[in-house]
């Protein structure tokens, strides 16, 4: 690589890939801790992950306080990293902020909404849909969250797109939850989701906004049933004091 600095900053290449490399680190462990991969309790070694991925300590490092920032991880004194734990009151709190902040996504999105980013949230359901029918959850996962990025995209406004962000990845890990023990949650997301865009479609907000808060506070629900579940039965990972 070269170190050339001209008038004292770094040159692209060496400022850019580390930072890329720890972004890719990022994606790729929060995948496994949304997914279960890597389940709460887990300890997660630097030394492991550098030989695992074959990148130096320094992104790793980087990833792992990306991690940390966003309380997917965290960090005790002769402990190390673990993958943090999941909790009522973790719960609790994640919805208590995400519920206010979905319902403005779509009562923004139903207000600002264009012809081109309707149409986008269309493709984006008709591929959550394709995925329910073919019963591959990760996938039919994976368009829910497209569909809700394509209708907070919608809504027009960078700064609530950015609040949600700073949820996202502990918001991320109990919707996958819901749907992974509860299947019938996503037969209730796709209806829920069906009438949402139906709403955005024809510019009423408040419905908008009305059918996002009762589906989500229908999932938070169920969550809860499936946390204190999982709790009494002592799974591996899960604290008992939940």
């Amino acid at each position: 690589m070269n170190h050339q600095r001209r008038h004292g900053l770094r040159t692209v290449a060496e400022f850019h890939v580390p930072n890329i490399i720890a972004k890719e680190l990022v994606r790729a462990l929060e995948d496994e801790i949304i997914f279960g991969e890597l389940p709460p309790g887990v300890r997660i070694v630097e030394e492991e992950l550098v030989a695992r991925f074959k990148v130096s300590r320094s992104p790793v490092r980087e990833a792992l306080r990306v991690l940390e920032q966003d309380g997917l991880v965290t960090r005790e004194l002769r402990r190390g990293v673990r993958v943090s734990g999941v909790s009522l009151a973790d719960l609790d709190e994640v919805y208590s902020c995400r519920i206010p902040l979905e319902g403005l996504a779509a009562e923004l999105a139903a207000r600002n909404r264009s012809e081109d980013s309707l149409t986008a949230i269309r493709a984006e359901f008709a591929n959550m849909r394709k995925a329910f029918n073919a019963g591959t959850l990760k996938d039919f996962f994976r368009c829910n969250v497209d569909l809700s990025e394509a209708i907070y995209h919608a809504g027009g406004s960078r700064t609530l797109k950015r609040l949600l962000g700073t949820i996202s990845s502990q918001a991320l890990r109990y919707r996958y939850m819901a749907y992974r023990h509860a299947p019938e949650m996503k037969q209730v997301s796709v209806e829920a989701n069906n009438e949402i865009i139906k709403a955005i479609a024809h510019q009423r907000p408040r419905d908008a906004r009305r059918l996002t808060d009762a589906v989500i506070q229908r999932s938070w629900k169920r969550v809860r049933d499936i946390v204190a579940q999982l709790a009494n039965e002592e799974k591996p990972g899960l604290p008992s004091d939940v």
